[in-house]
């Protein structure tokens, strides 16, 4: 419990997301995990857009969690102005599925 309480302080967890606790401890463990909290957090503005923004972005589009996986692995820039984020082909292709699938379960 320790663990979780001090993963959510670390990355400024929102407390409205809809997301389940489960959902967010998971989420945030991968964040961790594959260094995305370098830039991301999920309801603060780092460097990347807030993974609440990515939520609500992509929650109505067909096919977003794959769309997704593949912008973690490859990279990409003019979705968010001038942000560049880069490659991320050290995140499995599994990984990237799961960070997606659950950066979109935190729409609002």
């Amino acid at each position: 419990m320790r663990r979780a309480i001090a993963l959510l302080l670390l990355t400024g967890l929102a407390c409205s997301a809809k997301a389940g606790d489960a959902e967010i401890e998971q989420l945030q463990t991968m964040l961790l995990r594959n260094n995305c909290t370098a830039c991301h957090m999920i309801d603060k503005r780092k460097y990347g857009p807030k993974m609440t923004e990515v939520a609500e972005k992509y929650a109505d589009e067909k096919g977003a969690a794959e769309k997704l996986a593949k912008k973690i692995r490859a990279g990409g820039t003019g979705v968010w102005g001038e942000d560049v984020m880069p490659p991320q082909a050290q995140v499995s292709a599994a990984d990237a599925l799961k960070i997606a699938k659950l950066v979109l379960s935190l729409k609002q």
